[in-house]
């Protein structure tokens, strides 16, 4: 298959391509590496196309979309505190340029398109394991923007006949997370203070538990939806288990300090994936201990990445709670 996949040189979207290409697909990545690093792929440099461009802006990327059987969309601005500093930007980024990569879908006549959506959007929900027919609720610009994009997905798919399945993810961790200066997922943060020998930061009590979902499940995820026949519909992608931030540090192996409580999170995430195991067969194959212990393995990757501290983390998490407290 001619495949593109906007966000390619990102975390998941890099273990994507790894996936496509030793499938012996014809790949294309569409990024504009604010946050993907061309890095990521670097093994795979004569084998895939790599194209530099912006989504939210229409141009000649768009082109690309000529001839193309599969659309994967990963590309998006993530995190939460930059998401409320600048909104617009994630508008533009989030929701602009899924709108502009749909009219590519559009005019080019691609056969099928797979959105990477959030479980952000249900903010703080009301019951787990959380269905994908529970409220959506979110907290945050970043969290919203995935949800608007995911409805453009739902709605062009109905509208306009563009085979299309939205996937949301839980807490997706492995090798190639984000090492970026912005303060974000847990584990980049952990394995970066493991390098440094400094105590982990857990937020409030450690209790607080997630649905951690190794990145090659996600791209299994990925690729099961874009070989199903099915279109307009909407599927939870987790482990099918929820830990402990705690049960983290210990499996991590290290000292511990305490942060305070953020507002605007839950105290668990939890993915009920009985819809994508029922309609799509897909399960989840590792488990968190072995998760980990591939993290470990690869620990390496982080040893340029920011190491955060009590205060550095309190002044970067400062309009976290202005805004959500």
């Amino acid at each position: 298959m001619k495949v593109i996949v906007t966000g390619g040189c990102g975390f998941i979207g890099s273990h994507l391509v790894d996936k496509l290409l030793d499938e012996e697909h014809n790949v294309t990545v569409i990024d504009n590496c604010s946050t993907g690093r061309v890095e990521n792929l670097s093994h795979q440099k004569n084998k895939v196309t790599i194209c530099e461009s912006n989504i939210s802006i229409p141009g000649e990327w768009q082109n690309l979309f000529e001839g193309t059987d599969w659309v994967f969309h990963l590309a998006a601005l993530a995190d939460i505190v930059p998401s409320i500093e600048q909104p617009e930007n994630y508008y533009r980024s989030n929701v602009d340029g899924t709108f502009n990569v749909l009219s590519a879908c559009r005019q080019h006549n691609i056969k099928r398109l797979i959105y990477s959506a959030s479980s952000s959007c249900y903010g703080i929900p009301k019951v787990y394991p959380t269905k994908e027919i529970s409220e959506i609720l979110p907290q945050y610009p970043y969290a919203l923007t995935k949800r608007l994009a995911e409805e453009l997905v739902m709605h062009w798919a109905q509208l306009y006949k563009i085979p299309s399945i939205s996937l949301r993810f839980f807490n997706v961790y492995g090798p190639r997370s984000r090492t970026s200066g912005t303060y974000g997922a847990v584990f980049g943060v952990f394995l970066s203070q493991k390098l440094a020998e400094k105590p982990f930061t857990v937020v409030g009590d450690g209790m607080q538990t997630r649905d951690f979902t190794y990145v090659t499940d996600a791209v299994s995820a990925l690729m099961t939806a874009i070989k199903s026949n099915r279109s307009n519909t909407i599927y939870n992608v987790g482990s099918g288990k929820t830990i402990s931030v705690n049960k983290i540090v210990e499996l991590l192996g290290g000292d511990k300090v305490f942060i305070p409580k953020r507002p605007g999170e839950p105290e668990c995430t939890f993915a009920d994936i009985t819809k994508i195991n029922e309609e799509l067969n897909w399960s989840p194959k590792v488990n968190i201990e072995e998760g980990i212990s591939y993290l470990l393995d690869n620990i390496e990757y982080w040893e340029n990445a920011p190491v955060w501290e009590p205060g550095s983390i309190e002044k970067a998490t400062k309009n976290w709670f202005k805004y959500l407290g």
